[in-house]
């Protein structure tokens, strides 16, 4: 059962530091940690098209492995890094989408959202 709202447990899986072995995640090592926070209850996780490896590591270590309705999860758009234009921009939600093979995400967050890149969610019509 997937929780939302009032009912999101408040401690999220970020899916960015992952432990790696000779510079690759460690896909058994994830997922004895995903378990872990699984077995405790936890159910939101977080990843995003800019963390090197960590979308395709989603699919291997949570996807594979759990109902698609026991967990929640997140995903996010980076319009400094890796777009270029509009079309750019909506290509990494369709990218995201293949790597972790979820079929749809939760939550789908504007990342680094600041007041140096905010003008390129407005131009490239992200909102």
């Amino acid at each position: 059962m997937t929780y939302f709202g009032e009912h999101t447990p408040k401690l999220g899986f970020g899916m960015m530091r992952l432990p790696r072995t000779h510079g690759q995640i460690d896909i058994e090592e994830t997922k004895k940690m995903v378990d872990a926070f699984m077995d405790a209850g936890l159910t939101y996780f977080d990843t995003a098209y800019v963390y090197e490896g960590s979308e395709e590591a989603t699919r291997k270590v949570l996807v594979e492995r759990y109902p698609r309705d026991s967990y929640t999860l997140a995903s996010k758009i980076n319009a400094k890094m890796m777009c270029h234009d509009e079309e750019s921009c909506q290509a990494q939600l369709k990218v995201s989408l293949e790597r972790t093979g979820a079929g749809y995400f939760d939550y789908y967050l504007l990342h680094a959202l600041s007041d140096a890149n905010v003008a390129l969610y407005d131009r490239y019509h992200i909102w």
